[in-house]
Order: C-alpha cells, then sequence, then structure tokens
C-alpha cells in the first residue's frame, strides 16, 4: 500500500486516520446503485435519500459502523413465481458514508421507494482550557 502523499508532513501528526477514511471512501465511490441523493435540510441537518423501489423496510438495515452510515438492502427471492421477463433486478447492495466527528443519525423512513436518512450535526460547545505554567528551580542556591 503506498502512503498519500498529502500525509508524508512530519507535521501532520495523528491524521493517519483521515488517510484511511479516503481510501475507504475511495473503494465504494466507483458503485452507483441505488442512486442517491444528499441535501442539507437545514443549517445543522442533513438528509440523504436512496432510491430503493421494490424493497421493504425488513429487507433494509441502517446502521453506523466505526463512523460510517452503512446502509444495505437485500431481497428475498419469490420462489412461487414465475417470471416471463424480468426487468426488475432483485439485487443486494450496500451503500457507506464517512461521517464526520459529531455527525449522528436521527431517523430513517421509507416512503414510496424513496429511503430518507436523517443526520443531525449539534452546534460544538466552544470550549477554552488554560494550560498551567511550571517552573523549576533554575538550580542556584539563595
Amino acid at each position: 500500500m503506498s502512503r498519500n502523499v498529502m500525509f508524508n508532513s512530519p507535521f501532520l501528526l495523528g491524521f493517519e486516520h483521515l488517510e484511511r477514511l479516503l481510501e475507504r471512501t475511495a473503494k465504494s465511490a466507483g458503485d452507483g446503485y441505488p442512486p442517491y441523493n444528499i441535501e442539507q435540510s437545514a443549517p445543522d441537518r442533513l438528509r440523504i435519500t436512496l432510491a430503493v423501489a421494490g424493497f421493504s423496510p425488513d429487507e433494509l438495515a441502517v446502521t453506523v459502523e466505526d463512523k460510517q452510515l452503512v446502509i444495505r438492502g437485500k431481497q428475498v427471492d419469490a420462489g412461487d413465481r414465475e417470471f416471463l421477463h424480468r426487468g426488475i433486478a432483485a439485487r443486494q447492495f450496500q451503500r457507506a458514508f464517512v461521517l464526520a466527528d459529531g455527525i449522528e443519525v436521527a431517523s430513517a423512513e421509507l416512503e414510496n421507494g424513496l429511503l430518507s436518512v436523517e443526520l443531525t450535526r449539534p452546534k460544538p460547545q466552544s470550549v477554552v482550557k488554560t494550560i498551567a505554567i511550571s517552573s523549576k528551580p533554575n538550580g542556584h542556591g539563595v
């Protein structure tokens, strides 16, 4: 595995997780199914909408795994039907979105073949921390 040139600087300490996140998103970016939208629904809210026509709620799973929102779909093939033509594929999918720190999944709703996942971004608390400065005796006697 080759390292990304951006992260080779000795001044970027502790950013290995960002490199892993970029690699993970690059791997999952190629698949276009199912199509989705991401919209800003309010200043502190996002909505991801996936087109999942034909899926029922029990065939879909929405989970948060290691700072990733993972949406999976798996349709059960009804063996009692005989198709003369099958143009609607019963395929499984997995779509993953990397979540920034503080982003929380608020809800998920399936309506008219669209799965909407609401995300919230709480306003960060401004924290100021004062660090005490200690001094060591300089070794000179009085």
